[in-house]
């Protein structure tokens, strides 16, 4: 569906964007943890420095009502109570290491696990979703911005180098919210940044899967995965399959289809998608939102090759969220832009290997609106 489409939520010209420092709670220490609103005046945007984490993105619907989209929790405790990773950053490395381990230049690099089976997970349990990061800069303007860095030292969960980490979010006036992720290494080491926002169009709390908007990713192919979600090597196409979302298609009518042995593997979707643009040096369109009831459209934009669509396959109604909303699986749908999962292991999908004096660089953009 082409941009030309749908309206952007774009604020009065007279309006400047704003940010303002809040206290997000405090965490089990008693550390006070900072929170940082991003406002353009149609949509808001709040990040919890405790894993540079997206608490919410508040966005107004075809009749105006504004509602949090993004599922969560209240507080800063609260994230750290349940390692969820509801909108945090995931890192070193985003999704699955078999093995917990890895070579480079000839040295095997053994890994935190976590998880389910012997693997690494999402930085292995203590990675930045875990992290304070401190607020290094904030400001309002044409654009509303923060930026939070933080130094992963040498040997952090067995990953080699120390990793000097800054990620910015800026809020633009047309409801653009862009994140940007950058990470200098002291040694040669493997890095894979990425969101993990869960969305549900209409709205966190509103009582409507989540999968049951509509879906468009451009990608002629997928991964297959086997035992323990890892990636079985291969790639597939997705022509003829319910993996096949290069047109606009309800994510409920796929997810249900038990004929499919990936999505019985998986309990629904979360497989990487290669993209058919592939690497980029600017962010190129991977994933469209849109639900019909609400209004709302939401696309994920990204230089990275893949995406990864989870369909909160776990979640089970035992933990509570944000206002005490007890979420269940279908409720919130996550477009994690990055390297397919186990890339170390399998070059074929690129290469996560970062170096002294080039420097990682990840951005993606989430882009708010309202269908016409």
């Amino acid at each position: 569906m082409r941009i030309a489409l749908a309206l952007l939520l774009t604020a009065s010209p007279a309006m400047a964007a704003t940010a303002r420092v809040e206290d997000g709670g405090a965490l089990a220490d008693g550390r006070h943890v900072a929170a940082i609103v991003l406002n353009n005046g149609a949509v808001s945007a709040r990040i919890l420095a405790y894993g540079v984490t997206l608490q919410s993105l508040i966005a107004p619907d075809r009749h105006g009502r504004r509602a949090d989209i993004v599922l969560g929790h209240d507080t800063a405790d609260e994230y750290e109570a349940h390692q969820d990773y509801l909108g945090a950053t995931v890192g070193r490395y985003a999704n699955r290491i078999a093995g917990a381990e890895f070579a480079l230049d000839g040295m095997t690099y053994h890994l935190r696990r976590n998880g389910a089976g012997p693997n690494s997970v999402h930085g292995g349990g203590l990675g930045f979703d875990r992290q304070v990061f401190d607020v290094a800069e904030v400001h309002g303007g044409k654009d509303a911005m923060v930026r939070l860095t933080h130094t992963s030292p040498d040997g952090d969960s067995g990953y080699p180098g120390e990793l000097r980490v800054s990620i910015t979010y800026r809020l633009d006036a047309k409801g653009a919210l862009t994140i940007r992720f950058e990470a200098e290494t002291t040694k040669p080491t493997i890095v894979n940044i990425t969101n993990h926002a869960l969305f549900n169009l209409s709205g966190e709390g509103a009582g409507r899967t989540a999968t049951m908007a509509r879906l468009t990713i451009p990608a002629s192919r997928m991964v297959p995965v086997a035992r323990g979600n890892l990636p079985t090597g291969e790639l597939r196409d997705v022509d003829g399959t319910v993996f096949d979302f290069r047109h606009p298609r309800m994510i409920e009518t796929a997810i249900r289809d038990g004929r499919e042995p990936q999505i019985a593997q998986a309990r629904g979707f979360d497989h990487s998608f290669m993209l058919d643009a592939g690497l980029t040096a600017r962010p190129h369109l991977a994933a469209r939102l849109t639900d019909a009831t609400s209004g709302r459209w939401l696309e994920m934009w990204t230089t990275q090759p893949s995406v990864q669509l989870y369909t909160g396959n776990y979640f089970d109604g035992s933990k509570p969220g944000k206002a005490g909303h007890l979420y269940r699986m279908g409720d919130g749908v996550a477009l994690e832009p990055g390297l397919p999962p186990d890339t170390p292991h399998l070059p074929q999908f690129g290469s996560a290997r970062v170096d002294p004096g080039r420097p990682y660089v990840h951005v993606m953009i989430y882009r708010v609106g309202i269908l016409r």
